[in-house]
């Protein structure tokens, strides 16, 4: 059954190629990827590795977690499944204020916190 690694605190130096380089030794790499801003393409120094089986998974979480690589332990775990509605962004979601209302968010009316068309509260 395949496993699948969450691989942290990577060097931003590492890319694809190189994540399949570190964890092929292993064994067969069903898939890895190294996670960038979607702006900027920049690492964001983590990614995720999956094996094909989960000894060869186990087997590179015991002899890489806690490694030195460039001067960074890395952080080699058993990738938890995400949470449904965690991750991601979305702007003016929720009471937390942005464009369109909520806490803080600019409105039309005079009413508490909003501008009025006068320019004054």
């Amino acid at each position: 059954m395949a496993m699948r690694l969450y691989v942290g605190n990577l060097p931003y130096t590492v890319n694809q190629a190189k994540l399949e380089e570190i964890f092929s030794p292993f064994g067969t790499i069903v898939s890895a990827s190294v996670i960038s801003d979607k702006f900027s393409g920049r690492s964001k120094g983590f990614g995720f590795v999956e094996f094909d089986n989960d000894d060869a998974a186990k087997e590179a979480i015991a002899k890489l977690d806690g490694t030195d690589m460039e001067g960074r332990p890395l952080r080699v775990n058993e990738a938890k499944p995400r949470e449904e509605g965690t991750g991601g962004s979305s702007f003016g979601g929720g009471n937390r204020g942005g464009f369109g209302g909520g806490r803080g968010g600019f409105s039309s009316g005079g009413g508490r916190g909003g501008f009025s068309r006068g320019g004054s509260r």
